[in-house]
């Protein structure tokens, strides 16, 4: 674990391999930079690849910037000192709504964008915000991750992934949750989605229960240039719970982006 002095404050951050022009992983509002640990092994191996947390998450103090457009930011900021003028940008769930807002603030920074289990705008975000919100003050963030984990993941997920999942959730500082909850449920994003112009992936898992298919489907509608591949077994981590085809996938978008280039 390490993090990272930036312009904005320290930054959390997990690395591994080399290159001018990394892919870099964005995780969602019940996790931290950890999550994107079989991506970090898998595409270290030929490439940069960078998972960094939030400010609040991980490593990553509190600061003034919160909000997904202060979470991009910071995370550009990041970027900034690392010495990295370009990217790949993966999000799931709500780094996909970071990876959004890091595209509106620098789209020419980013090479390409990989919107996993995410969306423009949810539309039961607010009772979804109103609840998590409720929850990490009524129950904590121990409760709130044991009632939740059962909905974030599919059917037959085994007992080991999702206690590491809610030992991942239950770590997260509440102020910091519900500035990510705020982040994510309460975005509407629709008019930057339509102005992304560099290659786009979508993925999400096909038993998502959070941000169900459909969302992914209202997605490519909005960026019609954009590829959509539903992650067959997966719910909503599909990066962590279905990790070979994620991966997979992700390879062969990144290869294909590049040959084009």
């Amino acid at each position: 674990m390490a993090s990272i002095e930036t312009a904005s404050g320290p930054i959390g951050l997990l690395e591994q391999g080399t290159g001018d022009v990394p892919l870099v992983l964005l995780h969602g509002v019940g996790s931290d930079k950890s999550v994107w640990l079989p991506q970090l092994e898998a595409f270290g191996e030929e490439r940069r690849t960078v998972a960094l947390d939030y400010p609040g998450y991980g490593e990553s103090p509190l600061s003034a910037l919160s909000g997904h457009d202060g979470f991009a930011a910071a995370c550009w900021a990041a970027l900034d000192a690392l010495g990295l003028a370009q990217a790949h940008i993966c999000g799931l769930s709500l780094g996909g709504v970071v990876a959004i807002a890091m595209h509106a603030a620098a789209p020419e920074r980013c090479v390409s964008l990989v919107l996993a289990d995410s969306f423009a705008v949810h539309p039961d975000g607010q009772a979804i915000y109103d609840r998590s919100v409720a929850a990490s003050r009524d129950v904590g963030m121990r409760g709130l991750a044991e009632a939740r984990v059962g909905a974030l993941v599919a059917a037959g997920t085994s007992e080991k992934l999702q206690a590491e999942l809610i030992e991942t959730m239950a770590r997260i500082d509440p102020q910091a949750y519900r500035q990510g909850a705020e982040a994510v449920w309460l975005a509407d994003q629709r008019e930057r989605v339509s102005r992304i112009g560099c290659p786009a992936l979508i993925l999400c898992g096909s038993e998502d229960k959070i941000t169900p298919p459909s969302l992914s489907e209202d997605l490519k509608d909005l960026i019609p240039h954009a590829a959509l591949v539903e992650i067959s077994g997966a719910g909503h981590l599909s990066n962590i719970e279905q990790p070979a085809i994620f991966n997979r996938v992700l390879a062969g978008f990144l290869a294909g982006v590049e040959q084009a280039g």
